[in-house]
Parts: C-alpha cells; sequence; structure tokens
C-alpha cells in the first residue's frame, strides 16, 4: 500500500482539491476549515495529510498542525510544502495507529483517509484518544463515482458506535472540489 501512495506522490496535487492551486478552491477550503475548526491557536493533527496541503493551509492561518502520512514520498513533499512554518510538524507515521500524544489535540483530522482504514471504528476510537475533552474529530470523507469510499450515514454511525455525536456537512459546492461532483462528499464532525 505504501508504494502505491508512493508511486501517486508526484501527480497527487495536479488533482484541484488536492494541490489548492486554484485560487478559488484554496479560498473554499479555508472557508470550510474556519468552520469546522475551533479558532487559533489550536492544535491540529492532520491524520494522513499527504502532500501536507490542508497542514499548510492550516499553519498560514495560525495553527499548530502536526501532519502524519505513512508515504515517504508524501511525506517529502510536505515537508518542502510546510518548510519555514515554525507551527507546523510532518512525520511518517500510520494514521490508524498515530505516533501522537494522548489527549494532546483540539482537532484530529482526516481528509479521504477513514474509508481506506481496515476498521473506521476503531480508527476513530483510537483518534478520540487523541483529543482533548473539548476537542473535535473532523472527518472529511466522500462515497465516489468509483464505488470507493463511505456514505455520510456510514462514517457518522462509525462515531456514534464509539460514544460521538456525529454532525454531518454537505460538501456540495463546485468550489471545493474546483468543479460540480456527482458523488457524496461531506464532512462528519464529532
Amino acid at each position: 500500500m505504501i508504494r502505491l501512495w508512493d508511486a501517486e506522490a508526484a501527480t497527487f496535487d495536479d488533482a484541484a482539491d488536492h494541490g489548492l492551486h486554484d485560487p478559488r478552491v484554496r479560498h473554499a477550503w479555508r472557508d470550510l476549515l474556519a468552520r469546522l475548526l475551533p479558532p487559533t491557536p489550536a492544535r491540529v493533527a492532520d491524520l494522513g495529510c499527504g502532500t501536507g496541503t490542508l497542514t499548510h493551509l492550516l499553519g498560514e492561518e495560525g495553527y499548530a498542525v502536526d501532519g502524519i502520512d505513512f508515504s515517504p514520498e508524501m511525506v517529502a513533499l510536505a515537508l518542502a510544502k510546510t518548510s519555514g512554518q515554525l507551527l507546523v510538524t510532518v512525520q511518517e507515521g500510520d494514521a490508524y495507529d498515530p505516533p501522537l500524544a494522548p489527549a494532546h489535540y483540539d482537532v484530529v483530522m482526516s481528509r479521504h483517509v477513514l474509508w481506506a482504514l481496515p476498521d473506521p471504528v476503531e480508527a476513530i476510537r483510537r483518534w478520540r484518544g487523541l483529543v482533548r475533552g473539548d476537542g473535535r474529530l473532523v472527518l472529511v470523507e466522500g462515497n465516489w463515482t468509483t464505488g470507493a469510499g463511505l456514505t455520510a450515514e456510514q462514517t457518522a454511525a462509525a462515531a456514534r458506535e464509539v460514544g460521538l455525536t456525529p454532525t454531518v456537512f454537505r460538501l456540495d459546492d463546485p468550489a471545493l472540489w474546483g468543479g460540480p461532483i456527482s458523488d457524496e462528499r461531506y464532512a462528519v464532525v464529532c
């Protein structure tokens, strides 16, 4: 699996919602995260951070962010992207079992990661342990036209199974994705 994501790294940011090169898409993600996350200076764990685009974006906004990804190639790109950001770290690690301090984060965030893990309920249980008492999980996921992914109800049910109260936010604004979408994209906040 690591080789697969290493092979994707070089072109991963070509997708509008991955690289956020289009100012409109970048602005849409900045606005979305401002609505879903507590105000700065919150501490965020970005699990499965990929090339570090959201890690970098949050660092620019004044968040303290620890990005984790298991792909060495993705981590190398994320380190380059976030270099010079004093409140940002990026390291290799498994999002399913992140090497992070328990009860240390205001937010544990993942984008398009939960669907790919072996047990989403167990992943959420582990991630919950990283959050401080009044913190939150922000899970950006989708049920894509390719047949991959999780429905919003599946993700919300997984959160409920570990005792969390999920709220689903539909992410159907084309500005987030660089154009119209025909599949289900959402954020679950607990």
